[in-house]
């Protein structure tokens, strides 16, 4: 019998077509298909869902690949609804009520050991005798020191409900055996106000990292505090505050302006507009106040900046904001997982959106603060263009802009300074950040003779010898300089070193004033 030799294009055709025979050669399950179609309610989600579970070849994880499924279709949506599962929502959660049950201790990890930078004034851990620089090294049985643990691991230990105990094991210099303590667990306040002070005689500082459920309360009792030490005006420091509780924000945007100024509208799609207006008499409706926003100024830190902005209030100073101008809100779908979905956009009293563009790609949005440096936005004012559809007038005659984020009054550029070029590839690699941990660590008795980190920045001496290690750690990670850059930032990193060391020793609120002399934003601020 003669073959038949097939031409090229009818042997490709004749492959496909067997593959396709392949994939319907089997009959449908009938049960399945009768189930699917009998009744109305399921929709396509649940179909496909329901053939996998009781159809496909293999046995599958079906909770997983519907977890997987969410995600995958959340991301794609916008890049602040979020899906969580029940131990990542717990976190989250924790970290906006303002308290957590634990031990009361800051710690890092450093050189593979878990060390207490401090104990929380009342904690339970300070009621215990622990303190900062001791190095722990089992949680109860658990060896955690030299085996490459992690935050999360450490945080998983030391944490637990109320009046539930932990032991552990630990080295403390000078000490030849580990202690042991017991520890019973309590509630733990967090803050979201990381230090109020007097910048001079007649100006107070405030920083805010956060919008918790206790941040109005903590906000109000630093202003209460810094008015009775003769505050006149206020520099609210926004810089790095993420955002946080809507609530929150609008409670803070309302010391500052008089009763009926509209702070922020929201609206969306199924959410129809919601007007919020200043309640009351604020505490800071006559204190002349700057806020300094940059580019990790967001969410509720743009409506509070955009808020004053708008109502003529005030001066902004700094980059521009992070610009997010969607609402979310938080849903319960069981067994402790959780949906937080994008609701509403806000706008601020203009009626401006400020929320910045979103292609689909969230990493490409979450780090959209990178391309600012490349454009060269981060270091002139210059190199931003607004759209004239993107501009709007308040009441007072200034014109701000929508679009992606806040734009301030005054803009900060990062310095192109050259002679700076050795300080800031040393404080990037941490050099100085490390070599003050050690330090801290090593003298921590001495320094705290010091009594305040008042004393501390008046009468400690950075001497050339440690200058020399730290040129030296520099050398060995191949970091290299002028003399020129060398000389610019010997004074700069003493200042900087010993900021670390006051926070080290004395607590987070030790380290602004002593990092002050650095902050570029803020002596502008202080010149205006």
């Amino acid at each position: 019998m003669r073959q038949k030799h097939l031409t090229p294009i009818y042997l490709a055709v004749a492959v496909a077509f067997g593959v396709l025979l392949g994939i319907v050669i089997a009959r449908s399950n009938d049960a399945s298909n009768t189930f699917i179609n009998k009744g109305s309610n399921m929709n396509l989600v649940d179909k496909v869902f329901y053939l996998i579970e009781n159809d496909y070849v293999d046995t599958v994880n079906i909770e997983k690949l519907q977890v997987e499924a969410v995600t995958s279709v959340i991301d794609k949506m916008d890049p602040h609804s979020e899906y969580f599962e029940p131990e990542v929502l717990e976190e989250v959660n924790e970290d906006l009520q303002g308290s957590f049950e634990g031990i009361g201790v800051t710690f890092r990890i450093e050189k593979d050991t878990v060390t207490i930078i401090s104990t929380i004034k009342g904690g339970p851990s300070e009621k215990c005798g622990i303190m900062a620089g001791d190095r722990i090294v089992y949680v109860g049985d658990s060896l955690i020191a030299g085996v490459g643990i992690i935050n999360n691991k450490v945080m998983k230990m030391l944490k637990g409900p109320r009046g539930t105990k932990v032991n552990v094991k630990m080295f403390r210099r000078g000490v030849p055996e580990l202690l042991d303590f017991t520890i019973t667990r309590d509630v733990i306040p967090t803050y979201s106000v990381d230090v109020a002070y007097m910048l001079n005689e007649t100006t107070g500082y405030i920083k805010l990292v956060k919008f918790i459920a206790t941040t109005h309360k903590e906000f109000v009792n630093a202003v209460k505090k810094l008015q009775k030490q003769g505050m006149k005006e206020l520099v609210f420091d926004l810089r790095d505050n993420a955002g946080g509780y809507l609530s929150e924000a609008v409670e803070i945007a309302d010391e500052f302006l008089p009763r009926g100024s509209l702070i922020v509208y929201t609206q969306g799609e199924h959410r129809d507009r919601q007007y919020i207006f200043a309640r009351r008499h604020g505490m800071l409706e006559d204190t002349p106040v700057k806020i300094l926003i940059d580019e990790g100024s967001a969410s509720a830190s743009e409506i509070v900046a955009g808020a004053l902005q708008d109502n003529d209030r005030g001066t902004i100073i700094g980059r521009r904001s992070f610009g997010k101008g969607l609402v979310q809100e938080q849903f319960d779908l069981g067994d402790g997982a959780g949906l937080r979905l994008t609701v509403a956009r806000y706008y601020t009293p203009t009626g401006r959106c400020i929320q910045k563009p979103f292609d689909g790609d969230r990493e490409k949005y979450l780090y959209e603060a990178y391309d600012r440096y490349t454009s060269g936005e981060m270091f002139s004012a210059d190199s931003i263009h607004f759209a004239d559809s993107l501009k709007y007038v308040t009441p007072g005659g200034k014109t701000v802009y929508g679009g992606g984020g806040i734009m301030p009054d005054i803009y900060v550029p990062l310095k192109q300074d050259s002679t700076e070029y050795f300080f800031n590839k040393i404080v990037n690699a941490s050099i100085v950040f490390q070599y003050a941990f050690d330090y801290s660590d090593a003298h921590r008795d001495e320094i705290m003779k010091y009594g305040d980190e008042k004393s501390f920045d008046k009468k400690f001496k950075f001497t050339d010898a440690m200058w020399n290690e730290i040129l030296k750690e520099a050398k060995k990670k191949k970091i290299t300089g002028t003399n020129e850059q060398k000389e610019v930032a010997k004074p700069m990193t003493a200042q900087l070193f010993k900021a670390y060391v006051a926070r080290n020793i004395f607590g987070d609120e030790a380290f602004y004033p002593l990092y002050e002399p650095l902050d570029e934003m803020l002596k502008e601020c202080l010149k205006n």
